[in-house]
């Protein structure tokens, strides 16, 4: 009994070991790894009465074709400049707040094409500067980015991706 259970454990070990599937397709090399990436808008919320304050638009404009599906993307708000002369970027969605117990807040949106971007709350068509002229740099990420990073902070992201300004595109809308 002991022969026959060895002389089929040899048989089964030498079948498996001999057993080879098609091959698969390729895989990407290094180059065709996703990579993040980042650009800037500078325009005017425009206003309709289904949606309010809105800006929205296509990501094919902006990077040359949809985005993966294993990429996510930060949008953060130009809030001004520091008394160093250097960019404060906020993270949205956020809220802004006013002394008179007003507020708006910017949210977003997006999809593999398109994003769009919303501003709502108190009186936010007399809040011109609030809704004309304003910059968004729109990160995007890799899925699984760490979470580790600090999302809130624009240059810590920056940094965990190995991106510069230099490499920020600058659109115009």
């Amino acid at each position: 009994m002991k022969k026959i259970l060895t002389l089929f454990a040899v048989v089964g070990l030498i079948a498996f070991t001999s057993c080879e599937g098609p091959e698969g397709p390729p895989g990407r090399d290094g180059k065709d790894a996703l990579m993040p990436q980042a650009f800037e808008i500078e325009t005017n919320f425009s206003f309709n009465p289904t949606d309010g304050y809105i800006i929205s638009d296509s990501f094919s404009k902006y990077l040359g074709g949809d985005l993966y599906q294993d990429e996510s993307v930060l949008v953060y708000r130009l809030e001004g400049t520091n008394s160093a002369g250097s960019d404060v970027w906020q993270l949205i969605p956020t809220t802004v707040f006013f002394s008179n117990n007003e507020s708006i807040t910017y949210d977003y949106n997006f999809s593999k094409q398109a994003f769009t971007i919303f501003v709502g709350g108190d009186n936010v068509g007399g809040r011109a500067a609030y809704i004309n002229n304003q910059v968004f740099r729109f990160v995007i990420i890799p899925a699984d980015f760490g979470a580790s990073v600090n999302k809130s902070n624009y240059l810590e992201v920056m940094k965990a991706l190995n991106l510069s300004e230099s490499q920020v595109k600058n659109v115009d809308f």
